[in-house]
C-alpha cells in the first residue's frame, strides 16, 4: 500500500507548540525549491484532539510523518550490477524504478527546563536493484549485501534525547543521545533527509542562547545505518564543532564555524554493511563562515557569501599514507523577487566552487571534504555531484502561480575544478570504474543539468510533489566512457505524497 511522506524538513526536533504544524510547509527559501505553505497551522492529529480538552497535553508531542516517493532513473549507476556506472549508454544496466516509504513516529515532552523526545523510524524499499552495500574497496571485516537496497532499514531507532535547561530560564542547555544535527543551509552538516533513511548523530550538544547570538559546542558520532541490525553510531568517527551566529549585524545574520572530524584507521570497517560510506583515516579540520541577507531587509534582493577553509591531515585509502589537507570551498548566490507581479517570480543565480587535488603525489590531499551535507538541495536534484572539486553555476527561477502552489526550474553547468582528481558522486565517493579516473587531458566540463520541481498543497497535512531531470553529458563524460560502451544522458522523474499526524 502507498503510505504517505514526511514533509522535506521534517528534521525540526520537536513540535511541542500548538500552532508548530504550520512548519509542514515553510516559506519559501532563497537556496532551493521548498514546498508551498499549508492551508493552516496543524500540529497534529492527537495534539489537536488532546489540547482541545485539555492543557495539560501543551507539554507533550504524540505524532509522525509519512512519506512516499516513486523514482524513476534512466542513465544512473546501479550499485552491485557489473559493469553499471553513470551515463554509460551499452553493456551494463543503468536503469532503475523503485517505490520508498518511510513512517515516523514520535513522542515528545517538554517543560521550561526540561524535555525529552523518542522517535521511531521504518524505512522500506520496493523493486531497487541497488545494492544496500558493496564493497568495492575490500575493505577487511566488510560484506557485501544486497537486502532491499540503501534506503532500507524496516525499524530502528531516528532520535532519542533529553534536553536541560532552556533560553528563558537559563542561557545555556544541554543536549543528549541521538540527534540531529543541521546546520546553515546545511551544505556541510544536515538531515540528508531526501534520502529515505535520513542522518542522525549520538551526541552531546550544549547552546547559549541570548537575544542577537547563539553558540552551539558539540561533539559526536555518526550513525551507521544498516539493515536488520540495531543502528549503532561509528565509534572511531569523531565529529565536534563550535557553530555561532550573530543577528545583530543591520540587515543580515553573521554565521561562524570550527568543525573537526577525526577519524581513526578502524573507522572504514566499524560495521560489517554499512549503507552509507564510512570513512578513511582523517584528521581534518573545517574554518569557515556564511553571511546571509534577512529576510526582506534589502527590498526585494537576497544573497548568500559562505567559504571554508579547511588542514590537516587525510588518508585516501585504508592503506595508503597520510597526505596534508589543504582545501577550500566558496559559494556565492544572489536572487531578485518580483513581489508586487503576479506568481511573485523569483530569478536567482548562485555559483559554487570546491576544490580539487592538483598534483596526487606531492604529500598534499587538495579535495575538499563535504563532510555531512544535504546535498539533493544544491548540485541538482537529480543527485550527481558532491561539493568536491567542482565548478557549478546555477540558475534559478521560482514562481507561486496559486497559493498552494510553488515551481521551480533551475539549471546547471558542471566543470571539474581540477582534471588532475576524480569525479565525485553525490556521497562524496570518487569515480573510479568502467572508464572514470583521473584523466588530466580530458575536457573538465562534465555536463548540464535541467530541473523542474512542483508542489502542491492538498490540506493542512498533506502535499504532493513532482519533479524532472535532465542531465546532458559533457566532454569529459563522453572521453571517459568511450571505450566502455559510450555515454548518453539521464533522465530522473519521481511522484512523492507527504503527510503529516
Amino acid at each position: 500500500m502507498l503510505s504517505f511522506i514526511s514533509f522535506k524538513r521534517c528534521h525540526v526536533a520537536r513540535m511541542t507548540l500548538p500552532a508548530a504544524g504550520w512548519l509542514l510547509f515553510p516559506n519559501q527559501l532563497h537556496a532551493q525549491y521548498t514546498p508551498p505553505p499549508a492551508r493552516g497551522p496543524f500540529s497534529g492529529f492527537i495534539n489537536e484532539w488532546a489540547r482541545k480538552d485539555s492543557p495539560d497535553f501543551n507539554s507533550w508531542d504524540f505524532g509522525g510523518a509519512a512519506r512516499s516517493r516513486v523514482e524513476i532513473k534512466d542513465g544512473f549507476a546501479v550499485p552491485g550490477s557489473a559493469g553499471s556506472v553513470d551515463f554509460r549508454a551499452r553493456g551494463a544496466d543503468v536503469d532503475n524504478q523503485y517505490l520508498l516509504e518511510r513512517i515516523r513516529a514520535h513522542v515528545g515532552y517538554s517543560n521550561t527546563s526540561f524535555g525529552a523526545y523518542l522517535e521511531g523510524q521504518s524505512s522500506l524499499a520496493a523493486n531497487d536493484e541497488r545494492y544496500a552495500y558493496v564493497n568495492t574497496a575490500n575493505v577487511i571485516g566488510t560484506q557485501t549485501r544486497r537486502g532491499g537496497g540503501p534506503e532500507s532499514d524496516s525499524i530502528d531507532l531516528h532520535q532519542a534525547y533529553v534536553t536541560v535547561g532552556g533560553p528563558k530560564e537559563f542561557p545555556v542547555t544541554l543536549k543528549l543521545g541521538r540527534q540531529i544535527l543541521a546546520y546553515g543551509d546545511e551544505r556541510l552538516v544536515g538531515a540528508f533527509d531526501w534520502n529515505n533513511i535520513g542522518r542522525t548523530f549520538d551526541a552531546a550538544k550544549l547552546r547559549f542562547q541570548q537575544d542577537g547570538f547563539s553558540a552551539d559546542l558539540f561533539t559526536a558520532h555518526p550513525v551507521i545505518p544498516e539493515e536488520g541490525r540495531f543502528d549503532v553510531s561509528n565509534e572511531y568517527d569523531w565529529f565536534s564543532g563550535l557553530y555561532v551566529t550573530l543577528n545583530k549585524i543591520p540587515k543580515n545574520s553573521l554565521e561562524l564555524y570550527f568543525f573537526s572530524r577525526n577519524s581513526s584507521p578502524q573507522a572504514i570497517n566499524a560495521e560489517p554493511s554499512p549503507q552509507f560510506p564510512q570513512p578513511t583515516a582523517r584528521d581534518i579540520y573545517t574554518i569557515g563562515g556564511r553571511l546571509k541577507s534577512a529576510p526582506g531587509q534589502l527590498t526585494n534582493f537576497d544573497y548568500t557569501i559562505e567559504g571554508a577553509y579547511q588542514l590537516g591531515n587525510f588518508r585516501p585509502t585504508a592503506t595508503s599514507p597520510r597526505l596534508n589537507q589543504e582545501a577550500f570551498a566558496a559559494i556565492v548566490q544572489g536572487g531578485y523577487t518580483f513581489v508586487n507581479a503576479p506568481a511573485k517570480p523569483r530569478l536567482g543565480l548562485e555559483y559554487d566552487y570546491s576544490s580539487g587535488d592538483r598534483n596526487p603525489t606531492d604529500g598534499t590531499h587538495g579535495t575538499f571534504d563535504n563532510l555531512f551535507p544535504t546535498n539533493h538541495k544544491f548540485y541538482g536534484y537529480m543527485d550527481f555531484l558532491s561539493l568536491q572539486n567542482i565548478h557549478d553555476v546555477r540558475g534559478i527561477f521560482q514562481l507561486r502561480p496559486l497559493a498552494r502552489l510553488s515551481i521551480a526550474l533551475e539549471g546547471h553547468g558542471f566543470w571539474l575544478a581540477d582534471t588532475h582528481d576524480y569525479f565525485y558522486n553525490v556521497a562524496g565517493v570518487p569515480r573510479t570504474t568502467g572508464g572514470y579516473g583521473i584523466h588530466p587531458n580530458y575536457s573538465s566540463f562534465l555536463g548540464t543539468e535541467v530541473d523542474l520541481i512542483a508542489g502542491y498543497a492538498l490540506t493542512r497535512f498533506a502535499q504532493l510533489e513532482a519533479g524532472y531531470g535532465h542531465f546532458f553529458t559533457g566532454r569529459y563524460i563522453d572521453q571517459s566512457l568511450a571505450a566502455t560502451g559510450g555515454s548518453k544522458d539521464a533522465n530522473y522523474v519521481y511522484l512523492q505524497l507527504n503527510l503529516i499526524f
